[in-house]
């Protein structure tokens, strides 16, 4: 599951976390604790580097592939209906079936059960398309089915020019390294850190001190880039944390306030007086 819907229960408990702009663990007496040297930079996957495409268009290039052309105006009604049903990649569904409440649960910690669960919820929708089901779902799991955000690019190769390491953090059911090949920014994501893989889901801390392990970083020392209250969950591990409010698809996400955060510009020093 794409980070932005709520993510399932942990392996391990975990707490839920606020969100804010930006946080850091608290310092003495509660106080914020002073601005850190940033050595590294996690980030959500989903709602912060890219957003999955629209959903007309994802109903539209769906129904295609299984052979059907619809108009718009049925693909627009058909879309709505999807995505409140629960689209891979959108916000909660409305509803989880009993059927599939144990697939759900366990969504973001299997493939199988990532795939059975959005299929099972697409196909809750009566549909004249045969074979719709499995045509969204494989339209998610493919870089055609995504945008990244207008400034991930930059933001992750200014990141590389100053030597800055970089992981991708997700709760998800899927592996997305084909998507950043395809993007051409594979090589600029030092770690991808995916909860299906490691067996742990944000906000759970072990998932950020994984992140951390692989870069060889200090959590302290690293700032968690994120837009849902899971990934501010990153400051119960230590780490500083940005929140993003999502954009939409195809436009700038505000990633270049990493960038200021990585390498704040120094306060002058006051000449002498003269």
């Amino acid at each position: 599951m794409p980070d932005h819907a709520e993510p399932p229960k942990p392996r391990t408990a975990s707490g839920p976390a606020s969100v804010g702009a930006v946080h850091q663990p608290a310092g003495a007496a509660g106080r914020p604790a002073p601005r850190r040297p940033v050595d590294a930079v996690l980030f959500d996957f989903h709602g912060t580097l890219a957003q999955v495409e629209d959903p007309v268009g994802w109903v539209l290039a769906a129904a295609t592939e299984c052979g059907t052309t619809l108009d718009r105006a049925k693909a627009t009604a058909l879309a709505d209906r999807l995505v409140m049903a629960g689209r891979a990649g959108g916000p909660a569904p409305t509803r989880v079936p009993p059927h599939l409440a144990e697939v759900w649960a366990d969504r973001d910690l299997y493939e199988h059960a990532h795939q059975a669960a959005y299929t099972g919820l697409a196909a809750t929708v009566p549909t004249d398309v045969d074979g719709l089901p499995d045509a969204l779902y494989d339209r998610v799991r493919r870089p055609e089915g995504w945008l990244p955000y207008q400034d991930t690019a930059d933001t992750l190769r200014a990141l590389r020019a100053a030597g800055i390491p970089v992981a991708l953090v997700s709760n998800i059911g899927f592996d997305v390294r084909p998507l950043f090949d395809a993007w051409g920014l594979t090589g600029l994501i030092d770690a991808f850190v995916l909860s299906y893989e490691v067996g742990r889901c944000k906000p759970d801390p072990a998932i950020f001190l994984r992140a951390c392990g692989l870069l060889g970083v200090d959590p302290e020392r690293t700032l968690m880039v994120g837009d849902t209250p899971a990934d501010a969950g990153a400051v119960r591990a230590g780490c500083a944390v940005l929140v993003l409010p999502a954009a939409e698809a195809g436009l700038p996400n505000g990633l270049t306030a990493v960038l200021d955060l990585a390498h704040p510009t120094p306060t002058p020093t006051p000449g002498p007086p003269g």
